[in-house]
């Protein structure tokens, strides 16, 4: 995710029942209007700045302003929060491979099914590019499975599954138009080259910029509801936060690396969503203290360098332990206790939990556990001689994140 140019890109989320906020006045679009076509019995128009103007010849003379939901500008290191059902599009604007790490909850309380994931694509044949490439044994094995493996190779978008003539007239178009919906020539998958920058109403960038530097409150569960309806409603919901900047910082060690949280306090939506997102960083050999998470699970996707990982059960039993590499992901269950070591390079992670307020448990280190006991429980516990005791509980002075084994001694001996 690193790189000497940032990726950035656009991104929608449409929210239904929600007003479409952004639109061009009529005198921009008269002020900056540009070349127009005729396009199947419609007249379109378009300008330099994004504005599109449609005249439709069977109305005579109707003129329609381009308006939408709101567009996000999106920069490495932002998190955007998806309510379950939504519709969403996002575009690369850069000249870089945009990287995105994708992360589905199944067992949130709206899910009405079961634990499969699912999702539809309302445009497009997304069973296109799955179909791309594929040996031609598999092929045979495909066209020799029967009914039901070749309706789900015709498969395509959502509106697929209608007929024509129902999408005509629910749209009010021409049936060439409604059987372009439906995406049955379409081959191109479920991600297309649009040729050109997309003209978009969207926010500046600086503007974006700023909006991400500023907290916001957000609402509390004690207070009868995770929304109060008045810090945010659904419609004004903040559905973004950068978690790469380093200001956001939870826990620093200059040494050792830094980690940074996204809870519900930090991003309200997140608890209408039950997830929390923690970005995490350690420098060559350095450690992430030993510890457990109390009230969730854990997603732990590698995105930079190589990260030795070991997780323990609930009956002290090493059920990991393995180095992961980029692009590499682990689960670690609730309770489960896990330890992080950097490689010679360094890592970077983001990890995902199912509780929008996911508490640690450190074992080791300054706040800790052990550290917060009595010398004589500790002592006692662990068969140790008093000085030995105090020896364990005072010898680590880091508290989460620890400098290599090497950095501390030249400390101690300093």
């Amino acid at each position: 995710m690193k790189s000497t140019n940032t990726s950035r890109g656009i991104h929608g989320v449409i929210l239904t029942g929600c007003p479409e906020t952004y639109e061009y006045s009529s005198e921009q679009e008269q002020q900056f209007s540009g070349q127009s076509g005729r396009r199947g019995g419609q007249h379109f128009q378009g300008d330099r700045r994004g504005g599109q103007q449609f005249q439709d010849d069977r109305r005579g003379g109707q003129q329609f302003q381009d308006r939408h939901q709101k567009v996000e500008n999106l920069n490495e290191g932002d998190v955007v929060a998806i309510p379950t059902g939504s519709a969403h599009w996002l575009h690369n604007n850069g000249d870089n491979e945009l990287v995105v790490v994708v992360f589905f909850d199944t067992q949130n309380h709206e899910n009405q099914l079961d634990d499969n994931h699912r999702r539809f694509f309302l445009a497009g044949n997304p069973q296109a590019q799955s179909q791309q490439g594929r040996p031609r044994r598999q092929e045979t094995q495909h066209r020799q499975s029967g009914r039901r493996q070749q309706s789900y190779q015709n498969a395509g978008n959502i509106l697929n599954g209608f007929t024509p003539d129902f999408i005509a007239e629910a749209f009010n178009v021409d049936q060439e138009t409604a059987q372009r919906l439906q995406g049955q020539n379409d081959q191109r998958g479920h991600i297309v080259n649009v040729g050109q920058d997309l003209q978009i109403i969207r926010p500046p960038q600086t503007r974006q910029q700023h909006q991400q530097q500023q907290g916001r409150r957000g609402p509390s569960r004690r207070s009868g509801g995770w929304s109060n309806g008045v810090e945010e409603t659904i419609c004004s919901m903040k559905l973004k936060e950068n978690i790469d900047n380093p200001s956001h910082a939870d826990f620093v060690n200059p040494e050792a690396g830094r980690i940074a949280n996204l809870n519900s306090f930090k991003f309200p939506i997140l608890e209408h969503l039950q997830l929390n997102v923690e970005r995490g960083e350690l420098r060559p050999n350095a450690i992430r203290s030993p510890h457990w998470t109390i009230n969730a699970h854990n997603l732990l996707y590698i995105t930079e360098g190589n990260l030795r990982v070991q997780i323990v059960n609930d009956q002290g039993n090493n059920v990991f332990d393995q180095e992961l590499r980029e692009g590499q992901v682990v689960v670690i269950p609730q309770n489960f206790a896990v330890i992080k070591r950097a490689g010679e390079q360094g890592s970077r992670w983001v990890s995902f939990k199912t509780n929008d307020n996911a508490m640690i448990a450190n074992l080791a280190g300054r706040v800790s556990a052990i550290s917060s006991m009595p010398v004589d429980v500790v002592a006692n516990a662990y068969q140790l001689s008093r000085e030995d005791a105090q020896r364990l509980k005072f010898s680590q002075r880091e508290s989460v994140l620890f400098s290599p084994s090497f950095a501390r001694g030249q400390r101690a001996s300093a």
